[in-house]
């Protein structure tokens, strides 16, 4: 009689691969419910089930008792099913009010209606610590700032059963600590939650119940009380995982591979401008950006990787300036991995091996006289699959059937087997499960320990500390000085982050 979701021996099949295999979940009311496994384990394809996204081959569905009409989203969000993808559904060419109220009204109602639908957006943004300015277009947001309209977008529908795929992931410490507080106010209430995430000290903090899928299959669900990190790890990957640690000092070169000198930007798609910025990056060494999404990291990204031109100021690579262009920086050896794998990173509907090579389609391995050379291009895409254990079906396939983990996986082969000189690497293991983690980490430190020197742009703390040798912050478009990571703590780069005084900052280190 408590149960307000069931789901019933859910099978779903994509040609010869299984996504779901026989899978039964309930979910109480007033419960959270943790959904772990590996990128591509059938977590999203069970819940995009659950929304109405896909039709299962067999199965059924019952919200509060009662079955649920298969593949209709309508009827999913009119029985209280509320979802938060981890990969956006937004209109870039609306405002962030438009985003949250479309499809719950006209686009043509009353001044007055639309009043009140901001003021429940500005409640809600309030309650939840999810600031958002309801008249920004959603195409000029960051991507933590996108994932906070798809949270708010949910609740304002006032969903019953909440299904948050990866909700934290671009959160600060303090912003995942206001949310796990209201989400345990709603869950008292009644509100119903999935919580899908790879921070397993979150699902420990936060769920009542944890299941765990592996390869479509259900092969562990128990009470969060008894399980551990080491025992959810292994029933992840099917093997025992290592977990995240410090990494020993690395041995920097006296070369400077990259030297911002007060470096001054503006973007049409950041609204934090670039000021002043200073860094010097030596070859060998990891040095890690960490800040709040939306304060300059992802436009300090582009400009050193020649998306964005430089207003004042200069880059140098290698000791001389650089033009900064894409196409410039791609030939002086910059390998870039983008925070947004779907959108920057990769071509939807082009297959993995287009993708493989796209930004180095012109080049003579796969390239002759300006007609691209698939055979050359395939190959060398089968020898990426293999070596960054990239799992998929077919490399003919639009990358977009593959899951995010296994995007990243691609796109960091697609950089770092050209040997670059320069890595950069933006939020690289955002929404990745344990074993994509430890196999990015340790893919960046063996490039640095050949010699790369690499810029770690990440919102994760566990994972700057993890990797960086030094740590800047940045805050409002301003980077601090990089300092060893030593030097800092939770609480002191916690500040930093916030915009506090280097002086404070440096109280706290000590």
């Amino acid at each position: 009689m408590n149960a307000a979701l069931t789901l019933s021996n859910i099978t779903k099949r994509f040609g010869d691969l299984v996504a779901n295999d026989d899978v039964s979940l309930s979910l109480d009311k007033g419960e959270v419910l943790a959904l772990l496994g590996e990128n591509g384990a059938g977590k999203s394809t069970l819940m995009n089930i659950l929304f109405g996204h896909y039709i299962p081959d067999s199965g059924s569905i019952h919200v509060f008792g009662e079955p649920l009409t298969p593949g209709d989203p309508r009827a999913a969000i009119a029985r209280g099913v509320g979802m938060v993808h981890q990969h956006f559904t937004l209109a870039d060419n609306l405002s962030v009010l438009d985003n949250v109220t479309l499809g719950t009204e006209s686009l043509l109602s009353l001044r007055a209606s639309r009043a009140q639908a901001t003021a429940t957006l500005q409640a809600l943004s309030q309650r939840f610590g999810l600031q958002i300015d309801p008249y920004a277009l959603v195409r000029t947001l960051s991507v933590g700032e996108k994932q906070r309209v798809e949270i708010l977008k949910a609740l304002y529908r006032g969903a019953k059963i909440l299904i948050l795929d990866e909700p934290t992931s671009v959160l600060t410490p303090q912003e995942v600590a206001q949310l796990f507080a209201t989400l345990k106010q709603l869950v008292a209430e009644g509100l119903s939650i999935v919580f899908i995430s790879h921070k397993l000290d979150e699902v420990l903090a936060i769920s009542h119940r944890i299941a765990v899928l592996r390869s479509g299959k259900l092969v562990f669900e128990g009470n969060t009380s008894d399980a551990t990190k080491a025992m959810l790890a292994q029933a992840m990957v099917g093997r025992d995982v290592e977990p995240i640690q410090r990494r020993e000092a690395s041995h920097a070169s006296a070369d400077v591979v990259l030297k911002l000198d007060a470096v001054c930007a503006t973007s049409v798609e950041s609204r934090v401008a670039l000021r002043d910025a200073s860094l010097e990056i030596y070859a060998g060494e990891i040095v890690a950006i960490a800040g709040v999404s939306g304060n300059g990291q992802t436009l300090l990204a582009d400009v050193v990787c020649g998306v964005s031109q430089v207003t004042s100021g200069e880059v140098k690579f290698k000791g001389k300036p650089m033009a900064l262009n894409v196409r410039e920086a791609i030939a002086h050896g910059i390998a870039r991995i983008p925070e947004d794998r779907q959108h920057v990173g990769s071509v939807a509907d082009l297959s993995v091996w287009e993708n493989a090579v796209l930004p180095r389609a012109g080049d003579v391995r796969f390239s002759r006289w300006g007609v691209l050379n698939a055979r050359a291009a395939r190959a060398h895409t089968n020898e990426l699959v293999h070596a960054y254990d990239v799992r998929l079906a077919s490399i003919e396939h639009p990358i977009r059937k593959l899951s995010g983990g296994n995007i990243q996986k691609l796109i960091l082969g697609r950089e770092l087997s050209e040997a670059p000189e320069l890595i950069v690497a933006a939020q690289p293991t955002w929404g990745l499960d344990v074993g994509a983690v430890a196999f990015i980490h340790s893919q960046l430190r063996d490039a640095a320990a050949r010699g790369a020197a690499v810029l770690l742009i990440s919102e994760d703390l566990d994972e700057v500390f993890a990797l960086a040798d030094r740590i800047a912050v940045m805050s409002k478009g301003c980077l601090s000085e990089a300092r060893a990571a030593e030097a800092w703590t939770m609480q002191s780069i916690g500040l930093a982050m916030a915009g506090e005084s280097d002086a404070r900052s440096e109280r706290h280190a000590a």
